[in-house]
């Protein structure tokens, strides 16, 4: 998911299909993410409100992960793989 601008509500939309789709109520995804069930309401009704701290416990805490291009002085990371792929040979594109 590509974001851009103030508009997270694709954010907040994922989130919450996330938390659904894991069977989790708010006060569960709480729990587990270490954030509180109004924070799970804000971020997927608002998450430009939210701390990028907070929003990245939520995001950890459902199994997912955020990257981040565009560092000039980074190079690109490598694809990281799906959960349970295989690992890519060295020296082989993945």
């Amino acid at each position: 998911m590509k974001l851009q601008g103030p508009d997270l509500s694709p954010l907040a939309q994922r989130l919450a299909a996330e938390r659904k789709r894991q069977g989790l109520s708010r006060t569960q995804a709480a729990a587990v993410c270490n954030v509180s069930t109004s924070f799970i309401r804000d971020a997927e009704s608002t998450p430009e409100r939210c701390s990028l701290g907070k929003l990245l416990l939520l995001v950890q805490g459902l199994g997912l992960s955020v990257q981040v291009l565009g560092w000039s002085d980074d190079q690109a990371p490598a694809p990281t793989p799906p959960a349970g792929a295989p690992p890519t040979p060295p020296g082989h594109a993945a």
